[in-house]
């Protein structure tokens, strides 16, 4: 057993994909200042605290699973998941996985307190979806699923539950407001369905190895790379699209600057599916265009007359 590094905990939380969370976060904060000029930072921190441990609980949870899962065909168990290449403590990685779990639902349950029941039922759906994207008889990411929950729960479901933290005295529950939220978080909600659909393609042998049959596996590579681009089109539409129906600042029209790398690093992704060499080409698009989208919001914040 090796003693559990920074190094080696960062990487078994996944810590270079925590973009797909805070991003959504942010946007959701500046939805809710754009559109309801409220903006509860306390609360917002519990949640953020929140969300942040029980996301990198869910990654644990998922490299926990696969350990366990995987077979002994080839040589995932011992060389690739972390908890094997590295000899971690199987009773230690789960006993963080666990106090991460307990300590975010603990404080999501302050926030319904003070917030309402409705974000129990938003906090409930996304515990489920998180705990059962890799567990049970047949998880959610070994189902040709992953993809249709894991964008819409954390590129739509945590805008939704920010924005009704910053707004839960003001808030209305009707189509206008559910659809404009929808609008907003719909690039990084496709952007993150795709950063799924880049690994299931890039691992597609190895899942199907390991009885996982994704997506892919029924769409084929050259279908599921079509899908790629498609969502990657309808991001950069949802982006202009919101603009226009003013749910978002004309400053995030700037975002389109991106467009060029973006394009580039499509590009890459289609003419070689490698793990290791292209598949940060979809993190690399989900983190540009987000922030850009992101930012591009906020430059115009000081402009908003109250």
């Amino acid at each position: 057993m090796i003693r559990l590094t920074v190094s080696v905990f960062l990487e078994l939380v996944e810590i270079k994909a925590k973009t797909a969370s805070i991003l959504p976060f942010l946007l959701g904060a500046c939805f809710s200042w754009f559109n309801y000029h409220s903006l509860n930072l306390g609360y917002l921190l519990v949640f953020f605290i929140a969300m942040f441990l029980f996301n990198m609980a869910v990654d644990i949870l998922d490299n926990y699973n696969d350990y366990h899962n995987a077979t002994d065909k080839h040589d995932y168990k011992k060389k690739t998941n972390i908890i094997g290449r590295e000899h971690l403590s199987i009773k230690l990685v789960f006993s963080i996985m666990i106090g991460m779990i307990i300590i975010s639902a603990f404080l999501g349950l302050i926030l319904v307190y003070i917030t309402g029941w409705q974000l129990l039922v938003m906090g409930g759906i996304c515990y489920l979806v998180g705990i059962f994207y890799s567990s049970g008889p047949r998880p959610l990411s070994s189902l040709p699923l992953g993809e249709v929950f894991s964008g819409p729960t954390m590129g739509f479901m945590i805008t939704l539950i920010c924005v009704y933290i910053n707004s839960y005295q003001i808030f209305s529950w009707n189509l206008v407001n559910l659809g404009a939220i929808l609008l907003i978080s719909l690039p990084n909600t496709l952007w993150i369905s795709n950063l799924m659909l880049a690994n299931n393609i890039c691992d597609l042998e190895e899942d199907e190895k390991n009885q996982r049959f994704t997506l892919v596996h029924y769409l084929g590579k050259e279908h599921s790379l079509q899908l790629f681009v498609i969502m990657n089109s309808v991001a950069i539409i949802a982006l202009v699209a919101a603009v226009i129906l003013k749910i978002a600042p004309v400053t995030m029209l700037l975002s389109l600057c991106i467009l060029p790398v973006i394009l580039k690093q499509i590009g890459i992704f289609l003419n070689k599916q490698v793990k290791k060499e292209t598949f940060s080409c979809a993190i690399k698009i989900l983190a540009i265009g987000a922030v850009s989208q992101t930012l591009t919001f906020l430059i115009y914040m000081p402009f908003i007359n109250y």
